[in-house]
């Protein structure tokens, strides 16, 4: 518990209610995933609130949104709960941390071409953790893992942010895919410059690996043209085989399960533009061994092209 001078203690329970209507912005839903009535949660974050005389929360007609202040007391909640949820880990020093639940982010670019060999690998390993996933853009992945929504991110390295650590996975390198009969489709390499000169096809500006390519590749970045985006790199690889154009994808989207007799990849000539994935968790988090086994998944992976992270 909590305590301030003339006031009542703050207790673990307050802060889960506020911390379940900060992640599900509803009390309704908040209320079924704290085990408690709706009428009981609301009384209990009123209390709450006036008791630390602060607005926690703006109750509008069809969403719960926070205040200014009210993110700084959800996000020290989480803190708090964070650490006492360590508190029962370290008194019970036997407790396997790979089984349970465990939620995993991993931005669009990334999921579809490692999950399939990696989720077997994970089930095999620590076959009691079951994973719940979620695909998305960085910045709702950020997000989620902020509010505890999520336990672990697969995202782009660097990937500086308070409170959060990070570890590298892999390197991987970018190529190009043309289609065929496209004046390049007989070259082995091509220098990165030469895109500039093409129509690229590139995810639109939320992905991440967009702002990837077009900062490993300056010469792309200068003739760059919004209307030429799709919603995912499989949208882009069904444009290109269309003739809309050519792209640029990481080499684990090229592997062999992907091939198509209408499209060839191209390497690029050096420096070879990549980019480095890793993994990325709150400081809080109770369960260190289950970074280990992550990483140790992706070290086994057999996908071609990628360098893995040794250190």
């Amino acid at each position: 518990m909590i305590y301030k001078q003339g006031w009542s203690p703050v207790t673990l329970t307050e802060l889960q209610y506020i911390v379940a209507v900060a992640q599900e912005r509803h009390f309704g839903r908040a209320a079924e995933k704290a085990f408690v009535t709706q009428p009981a949660l609301s009384l209990a974050i009123k209390k709450l609130e006036d008791e630390l005389q602060a607005r926690i929360f703006e109750r509008r007609q069809k969403r719960i949104e926070l205040t200014s202040l009210g993110e700084q007391i959800v996000h020290q909640a989480q803190r708090v709960l964070e650490e006492a949820e360590r508190v029962k880990l370290l008194a019970a020093q036997g407790k396997d941390q790979l089984n349970g639940l465990l939620r995993l982010g991993v931005i669009a670019t990334v999921g579809p071409y490692i999950l399939p060999d990696l989720v077997p690998l994970l089930n095999a390993r620590a076959p009691k953790m079951p994973l719940e996933l979620e695909e998305n853009l960085t910045q709702n992945l950020l997000g989620m893992l902020k509010n505890g929504k999520l336990d672990v991110i697969v995202i782009a390295l660097p990937f500086d942010e308070p409170g959060i650590l990070t570890t590298a996975l892999y390197d991987e390198p970018f190529q190009i895919l043309v289609p065929t009969g496209h004046p390049w489709h007989k070259k082995k390499v091509i220098d990165s410059s030469q895109l500039a000169s093409q129509k690229v096809l590139l995810p639109h500006a939320g992905h991440c690996f967009r702002q990837q390519v077009l900062q490993t590749c300056p010469e792309l970045s200068r003739s760059d043209t919004e209307g030429w985006q799709g919603n995912s790199l499989e949208t882009i690889r069904q444009m290109v085989v269309s003739g809309l154009g050519i792209t640029v994808m990481p080499c684990s989207a090229l592997t062999s399960k992907y091939q198509n007799n209408r499209l060839i990849a191209i390497k690029i000539a050096d420096p070879v533009p990549g980019r480095r994935i890793g993994l990325a968790w709150r400081r809080g988090f109770t369960r260190p061994q289950v970074i280990d086994v992550i990483r140790s998944a992706v070290h086994s992976l057999k996908i071609p092209g990628l360098i893995i992270s040794t250190g």
